[in-house]
């Protein structure tokens, strides 16, 4: 499945309880992945790495790119609930 970002209509993609769905102004990222030490933790974690890849390289080659999109809302990088716990 090809997946274009920012493609209204185009694919929405699963990996494992993860969801990744495309629209026109934005792309919403949410569920749970959990990467194991094993050979379907790293086909998972490539999976979401071309995915993230594809995204980030469409921003990049965006030439008139704005500082903040209109209706966002506050983003960042900020701990996620499970950051001190073990995979369940």
């Amino acid at each position: 499945m090809t997946f274009f970002p920012f493609e209204e209509g185009s694919a929405r993609l699963q990996i494992d309880d993860l969801a990744i769905e495309n629209g026109a102004e934005c792309i919403a990222v949410s569920g749970r992945l959990e990467i194991r030490r094993d050979r379907i933790g790293l086909q998972d974690i490539h999976a979401l790495k071309a995915h993230i890849d594809a995204i980030a390289r469409e921003l990049e080659g965006s030439a008139h790119l704005p500082d903040r999109a209109r209706g966002a809302r506050q983003g960042g990088v900020m701990p996620g609930p499970v950051a001190d716990r073990d995979c369940a």
